[in-house]
């Protein structure tokens, strides 16, 4: 597989204030309207409320070709991530969640204009393919969401095959995170007595070989245990460990500032993991949240900084911005669509675009540009804003 390079998180700005932020910038007028939850413009013409001075297109729509290529899009898509390509391009890689052997992995290619120069597909023949995760080494893991699924490594390109991993466990797979530092993937699981998986490699970058192990709790004390058969031939992975702690409803998960943030949907909760500590927080809990803004909680897109761009299962159709002291504020809602999800959240390498997906009602992919960095960077807007 290519050595494509996984785009970095951006780094956020923790905790400040509008005022704070806008003295940043030398001027208020645009800092205190982007950082205000109340001020999402009215929408635009794709549907979409955003903060000021963002705008937005469509991408790809399911069933239908995307712009300049041949290749149809793909139906129900899902999580996504980006990476960076040589020559500044880059690929937005996207799920489809389709049941019965119709799911797999999609990609649309970029130039360094940001026009679209080519699309297809990296995986195909799976089923429910729901989240996933990048890694260090260039490519993406997309995971199956059903009782037996895996976990599979693909090439954002689909230039060569994806390779399932075996060894990383067979149970509903939601998304995966790598934390260099310790070498390992965290894995999470989206079932309501899911357990918070880690896959330590024999060596770094071969997922071919390699532990699986499960987070457990006695008292207070957090611990992590062997798996003793990641291919459940008998028992769900999540039932062969005494004291496995339990989450329900495993989501989006992501390394954030040396942390792993990971999303639970069935009690609306983000999670913080603190490897060296080897401890465990809520930062956002819908039950005793201050504004209950953030519902759904599912996909997310995480920061060097403790900040989650989290991505809504029904709720307002929102993407949140979710701060680790648990102060969240919207920066998009898709409007004029029912029974869907917003979906696979992922930047491109300049940080200025926010790739995602709204999964049904109809499949569609979106791209919102604008001076992200105002939530996440100190210094002015980008050139041009």
């Amino acid at each position: 597989m290519p050595a494509l390079r996984p785009i970095p998180r951006r780094d956020f700005l923790r905790g400040a204030s509008a005022t704070s932020l806008a003295a940043l910038l030398g001027g208020g007028g645009l800092l205190l309207t982007a950082c205000d939850p109340q001020d999402l413009v009215a929408p635009d013409a794709n549907g979409l409320k955003l903060q000021d001075y963002f705008t937005s297109r469509v991408i790809a729509t399911t069933g239908q070709t995307v712009p300049g290529t041949g290749y149809t899009w793909h139906a129900d898509p899902d999580g996504g991530a980006c990476f960076a390509l040589p020559g500044g391009g880059w690929s937005y890689v996207s799920n489809c969640e389709s049941g019965s052997g119709a799911g797999g992995v999609g990609f649309v290619e970029f130039d360094a204009n940001a026009q679209i120069v080519n699309a297809g597909s990296t995986l195909t023949g799976t089923s429910r393919n729901c989240g996933g995760g990048v890694t260090p080494w260039g490519t993406w893991l997309s995971g199956e969401e059903w009782s037996r699924g895996a976990l599979w490594e693909c090439d954002p390109l689909g230039n060569s095959a994806a390779v399932e991993r075996p060894l990383m466990g067979l149970f509903r797979h939601e998304a995966a995170a790598a934390d260099e530092t310790n070498q390992v993937l965290y894995l999470t699981e989206d079932h309501p007595s899911g357990g918070l998986y880690r896959f330590v490699p024999t060596t770094w970058g071969d997922l071919s070989a390699g532990v699986l192990q499960i987070l457990t709790e006695s008292g207070t004390t957090l611990s992590w245990q062997t798996v003793p058969d990641p291919l459940a031939t008998t028992t769900p992975t999540r039932g062969q460990v005494a004291n496995t702690k339990v989450f329900n409803g495993g989501e989006g998960c992501d390394m954030s500032n040396g942390n792993l943030l990971f999303t639970t949907k069935g009690d609306n909760r983000v999670w913080k993991y603190d490897p060296a500590a080897n401890q465990l927080e809520i930062i956002y809990d819908l039950a005793v949240s201050s504004n209950g803004l953030l519902s759904g909680a599912d996909n997310l897109e995480t920061s060097s900084s403790g900040v989650a761009y989290v991505a809504e299962d029904g709720g307002n159709m929102q993407i949140v911005l979710v701060r680790e002291d648990g102060g969240t504020f919207p920066v998009v809602e898709l409007t004029g669509v029912t029974g869907s999800e917003i979906t696979g959240p992922a930047f491109d390498p300049s940080g200025t675009r926010l790739y995602f997906s709204s999964q049904r009602n109809p499949g569609r992919t979106y791209e919102v540009e604008g001076p992200w960095n105002v939530f996440t960077e100190p210094g002015p807007p980008p050139p041009g804003w």
